[in-house]
């Protein structure tokens, strides 16, 4: 991935990509079932950093090939008696909008960076096609510095989530 990186920019170009994302020992509840739905609002924090075109959980759109019996996250007993597992996770850890007591699976997919040293076609400010290359400093691939904000996006919403569940349910002292 780094040698790519670098030989785009020495072309004067870019790429995009995905960041996967990963959140371990999310405690079942968390979310409602219609507007603060989890994955809606995880969708909202982190389709509005900049240069997000895309979002999946769980399976994602993946999913839409599989048929609702292979693709069902059907709920088994753990080795915990307090708690429940799903059989595969296709749901990314969260069912009807409420967390489910799984890992958290997301992906949110980045653009290629539009400000590259290449000529590009554009149109100036006298309504006149003419070509445009950038110069200064600029980043390649913007995943390198996307990860900590993916990070702190999905650390606050959960933190968000928790307060509304404490604030409803008392989760928390269970």
């Amino acid at each position: 991935m780094i040698e790519r990186i670098k030989e785009l920019k020495r072309q004067g170009d870019s790429c995009g990509g995905v960041i996967e994302c990963l959140v371990r020992n999310v405690p079942s509840g968390l979310g409602m079932p219609v507007f603060d739905k989890l994955e809606a609002d995880l969708a909202k924090a982190l389709m509005s950093l900049p240069a997000t075109k895309g979002f999946e959980i769980g399976s994602g759109f993946s999913g839409t090939y599989l048929k609702g019996s292979e693709h069902n996250d059907a709920f088994i007993k753990s080795d915990d008696i307090s708690k429940l597992r799903t059989t595969s996770n296709n749901s990314g850890g969260i069912q009807g909008g409420i967390s489910n007591g799984e890992n958290i699976e997301m992906k949110i997919a980045f653009k290629p960076t539009a400000t590259i040293g290449k000529e590009q076609k554009t149109v100036n400010a006298e309504g006149k096609e003419v070509l445009m290359k950038a110069k200064g400093r600029h980043d390649p691939c913007v995943l390198p510095r996307a990860v900590p904000m993916v990070d702190a996006m999905v650390a606050l919403v959960l933190a968000d989530h928790l307060l509304l569940n404490h604030a409803q349910c008392d989760l928390t002292n269970k």
